[in-house]
């Protein structure tokens, strides 16, 4: 009964085994391997365009100097109001970028809109050099509430940044599960909507530790590989990034393993929604469920061993409050996640339903 995260789970079978063939014989280090070549070559393909690739261990590392490429320290980099770079790494992107200042720009809406980024530029007076000038965007796919992003909706908001000579940034750590849902390209959700640089992240979706920076505006990447090496995070044996990318891309696995996830996600909600006493709070679109529920029902849940976390309050959506004694969830389905798995867990809700009706 794991749904506490989709990197609470090992890797995939295919590339564990790609990473045991890679382990054999000599290479050079730091990148420049037949791996991490090969890898480059399947994310060109992959994205059906030119561009630079770089490859680091954790999202944070990812995110924060693919930022620090596009943001001066004298400048703002706007965001969701629940973004991940804003509430859980740290004030990494700031440390990176030299003081980049992240700037939320949405409040309790699930998604940003165009009427975020236009009322950040029509409220925040111009004054240089007092006030932070805006020098990134940063969209996460899929994001803090589990909702996808559509080509259209991207095109719309990078068009938006990029009239005001905003760069675009995507934080991707569950990019896989937003093409799976929308069965769309990959291009039609990066470079073609106007998206400058991507963060892929493949730790959430079968990796072991696998991320990767994606430039698609190769001027944005000319000061990468100084950062990453200043930063400490340009890997000596750098061939088990490539390994790992290579057989998570080999006939198409990641959306395999992604797809997979997403339906538990589907098949968790089609379960557990139904409970009157579960309500949902966000509409499912990939493989993250959010709902609300009793806390008697949650410990009951936790003692019998299910994993989820609790979810703050103040990601509530405007309207929403939660009735006395309840709380907010998310639960998380994996490229593992069982039909075992959820049904334990929905036996455990139905218990719980039923002894409540008849008390």
């Amino acid at each position: 009964m794991q749904f506490g995260s989709d990197n609470q789970v090992g890797a995939s079978r295919q590339i564990l085994e790609m990473i045991e063939t890679a382990n054999s014989g000599f290479t050079h280090g730091y990148g420049d391997d037949q791996w991490c070549a090969e890898a480059a070559g399947a994310l060109k393909d992959v994205f059906s365009c030119e561009l630079e690739v770089f490859f680091v261990a954790t999202g944070t590392a990812a995110n924060s100097l693919a930022l620090s490429c596009l943001a001066k320290p004298w400048e703002a980099i706007l965001c969701h109001h629940q973004a991940h770079i804003l509430r859980d790494e740290s004030t990494a992107p700031e440390f990176f970028s030299g003081g980049g200042r992240l700037m939320p720009i949405s409040t309790q809406a699930g998604k940003l809109e165009p009427r975020h980024l236009e009322e950040y530029f029509r409220r925040t007076a111009q004054d240089p050099p007092h006030t932070a000038r805006p020098g990134a965007l940063s969209i996460t796919q899929i994001n803090e509430a589990g909702l996808v992003y559509s080509p259209t909706e991207l095109s719309q908001l990078c068009s938006l940044a990029h009239e005001y000579e905003v760069s675009v940034h995507m934080d991707g750590a569950r990019f896989a599960n937003a093409v799976a849902a929308l069965d769309c390209s990959p291009a039609d959700l990066t470079w073609k909507a106007g998206v400058d640089v991507l963060s892929l992240g493949a730790t959430k979706c079968g990796a072991l530790m696998a991320e990767a920076v994606l430039f698609f505006n190769p001027e944005h990447s000319e000061s990468f590989s100084y950062r990453r090496k200043r930063s400490g995070h340009l890997v000596s044996k750098g061939r088990f990034f490539g390994a790992q990318f290579t057989g998570w891309l080999k006939n198409d696995h990641w959306l395999e393993l992604a797809r997979h996830a997403n339906s538990k996600a589907q098949q968790l909600e089609k379960r557990l929604v139904p409970n009157p006493s579960i309500p949902q709070i966000w509409p499912r679109q990939a493989n993250e469920l959010f709902v609300a529920m009793p806390q008697q029902l949650s410990d009951t849940l936790h003692d019998a061993g299910a994993e989820f976390y609790q979810w703050p309050n103040h990601a509530l959506p405007e309207g929403i409050t939660l009735k006395e004694n309840e709380v907010f969830v998310r639960l998380v389905t994996s490229f593992i996640t069982s039909d075992e798995h959820i049904d334990r867990v929905c036996e455990l809700v139905d218990q719980y339903e039923t002894f409540h009706q008849c008390v």
